[in-house]
């Protein structure tokens, strides 16, 4: 083959740029002068397996070096004693608001994500933080909100929050109804087929507007899903190469029918999928959920799962799921569940009278063994979450989900044992990171502490990083959350949340 001296020319300049690159790469990242050290704490990085005394310097919201005895920065933190470890990344989490990010702060989150429920549209998505937002944030398309829309004409970006707003003459109708009673066409009817197509044209929508795959909160629709319907959602899902967030339909405790649909169209269809709290839908069968789990992966299905560390669940009391025979679906029986604003245990005829003149309400329910929990805990690859529900203003209770990560460290790893210290950590950020990277790969920066990744951290005493929320007060921070750093920036530090500090992004896909 004969060579032009063009192209000869034009090697020889690859070979010199390329070299150039290599000697950049070679220059030690201190000589970057960092913005910020941090001096001798701890460092534990799931990714690489360091477990070591290191100093971490950062630039331009970046780490730029990892390493002992870096030289001096002109701002240092002196981090002797304790652990630095990835922020932690919720992916199911249903609190964009400022009061949210406040609490998911001092409980070291540093990227919070609606992928359970999702959005639709983007843009009504966490409108309470824009532009002002402590912690990373982000949103699926939420399948759940584009059947409303579909079926109502109803605009309900977020399902957890806001108010709906009609986009056509029926929805107009539905919301004034609405004043007087929760619609149920969405929950009960089946779509036609001239409904499915708009609901894929809508799915594919939000993915184009930068959805973090697709969020299917199916418990809540079983009655009205068939399986041509979810099908369809698979689809779009395998065919836009993204993941799929589904709350499995869960039937009487234990029953893994709806955890064998779903595996069975990701198998039919090639979707990747991320099974929702699998306690919580799992209940006495978690062993088994885990057990079917494990052999959907080994035959190359792309399953992965999460738990939520806790023994309740939290709904809205007008929730569909309460709308069928949920004593046994759930196995438990009124006094099983209290009113959120006050701790009060519910009798059959406060029952009925609540869930008829007070919709809204929360109510959380508690069904889940704390045996399943710690099964859940200890198997390999399960993610650690939050399922925080919204946090509006601190006159509404909700359940003290924001404590869920400093409760993995504090109860479940130093006190019991249950787990050590660094595959705990791989729970609630390199996991995470790894299940959305593939499609989205700005993930591949978060979760590890390393040159290049984000700087996102969490500083944290490991003698004493421990959750404080209740059920009767969900509104006190973790202790032992020393410094928390989002994008570089201190946004706590010495246990305390810097006013005016802001470096939170919107994470889109696109």
């Amino acid at each position: 083959m004969r060579h032009s001296r063009e192209t000869t020319r034009a090697g020889l300049w690859a070979g010199v740029w390329c070299l150039a690159v290599v000697a950049a790469l070679a220059l030690p990242a201190t000589a970057q002068s960092p913005d910020l050290v941090l001096r001798g704490g701890l460092v534990v990085d799931p990714e690489s397996g360091t477990h070591a005394i290191r100093d971490v310097a950062i630039k331009e919201g970046r780490i730029v070096a990892v390493a002992e005895a870096l030289p001096a920065g002109p701002t240092e933190l002196d981090v002797t004693g304790l652990v630095v470890a990835p922020g932690f990344v919720d992916l199911h989490t249903h609190s964009p608001t400022a009061l949210g990010q406040y609490h998911q702060v001092m409980n070291g989150v540093t990227t919070a994500l609606e992928l359970e429920a999702g959005a639709y549209p983007l843009d009504g998505f966490a409108e309470g933080v824009r532009d002002k937002a402590a912690i990373h944030y982000g949103a699926s398309v939420g399948y759940g909100s584009i059947r409303i829309e579909a079926k109502l004409g109803v605009r309900q970006a977020h399902l957890l929050a806001g108010s709906p707003r009609p986009v056509s003459v029926r929805g107009l109708w539905t919301v004034l109804r609405s004043l007087l009673q929760s619609p149920t066409e969405a929950f009960t009817e089946l779509a036609t087929p001239s409904e499915r197509s708009q609901m894929r044209r809508m799915l594919h929508r939000g993915l184009d507007e930068g959805g973090l795959g697709i969020g299917v909160p199916l418990d809540y629709f079983s009655e009205a899903v068939d399986r041509a319907e979810l099908k369809m959602v698979f689809e779009v899902a395998a065919d836009r190469g993204v993941p799929l967030f589904i709350h499995v339909r869960r039937g009487i405790n234990g029953d893994p029918a709806g955890l064998r649909e779903a595996i069975g169209l990701a198998a039919e269809t090639g979707a990747s999928i991320h099974v929702c709290h699998i306690s919580h839908n799992a209940m006495r069968n978690t062993s088994l959920f885990l057990g079917e789990i494990r052999e959907a992966r080994a035959a190359g299905v792309d399953v992965t799962t999460e738990v939520l560390p806790y023994n309740a669940g939290s709904a809205l009391i007008s929730s569909a799921v309460f709308g069928r025979d949920w004593r046994t679906i759930f196995g438990i029986d009124y006094g099983d569940v209290e009113w959120a604003a006050t701790g009060e245990r519910f009798t059959e005829a406060m029952w009925k009278t609540y869930r008829e003149q007070y919709p809204e309400g929360q109510v959380i329910h508690h069904y889940v063994d704390e045996a399943w929990t710690r099964t859940a805990l200890a198997e390999p690859g399960v993610m650690v979450v939050s399922d925080l529900l919204p946090m509006v203003d601190t006159a509404h209770k909700v359940a003290p989900h924001n404590g869920a990560f400093p409760k993995v460290l504090g109860r479940y790893v130093r006190e019991a044992g249950l787990l050590g210290l660094d595959e705990a950590l791989a729970k609630m950020t390199l996991l995470p990171a790894r299940r959305l990277e593939e499609a989205f790969p700005a993930f591949a920066r978060k979760g590890r502490i390393r040159a290049g990744a984000d700087a996102d951290l969490v500083v944290f005493d490991p003698a004493r990083i421990l959750d404080q929320a209740t059920y009767r007060d969900p509104f006190q921070p973790a202790v032992g959350i020393v410094h928390v750093l989002v994008a570089g920036e201190a946004v706590v530090r010495d246990g305390q949340r810097m006013d005016e500090v802001f470096p939170g992004q919107l994470l889109l896909g696109k």
